[in-house]
C-alpha cells in the first residue's frame, strides 16, 4: 500500500517539476531534480512513511541512499515550505491528491 502511494507521489512530483519520473532515481545534482527528490522525501515522511520504507522504495527504483541523506532532504524541503508560499501550496495539493 505505501509503495503505491510512494509511486503516485513520484509521478505527481515529476509532473510538477516537468522532469521524467526516472530522473528522480538517477544520481544527479541538477537543482530541479534534487529539489523534486527532496520534496518526494518530505511528502512521504509527512504521510507518514518511515525512513526505512522511503529508503527501500528509492532503492527499488535504482537509487541507493542513506538515512541521513533522506533526513537532510526532509529538513531542506521543510525550510523551503516555510519560506515559499507557492512551494507550500504544492505540498498541500499533493497531500490532498494522494
Amino acid at each position: 500500500m505505501k509503495a503505491e502511494i510512494f509511486n503516485q507521489y513520484a509521478s505527481e512530483i515529476a509532473h510538477i517539476f516537468d522532469i521524467n519520473e526516472e530522473d528522480l532515481f538517477i544520481k544527479s545534482k541538477k537543482r530541479d531534480i534534487v529539489d523534486a527528490r527532496f520534496l518526494l522525501y518530505y511528502i512521504c515522511h509527512k504521510r507518514p512513511m518511515r525512513l526505512v520504507n522511503i529508503q527501500r522504495y528509492m532503492k527499488g527504483r535504482g537509487y541507493d541512499i542513506f538515512h541521513n541523506n533522506i533526513l537532510y532532504g526532509i529538513k531542506t524541503a521543510k525550510k523551503r515550505a516555510r519560506r515559499d508560499k507557492d512551494y507550500a501550496k504544492i505540498i498541500k495539493a499533493l497531500q490532498n491528491e494522494v
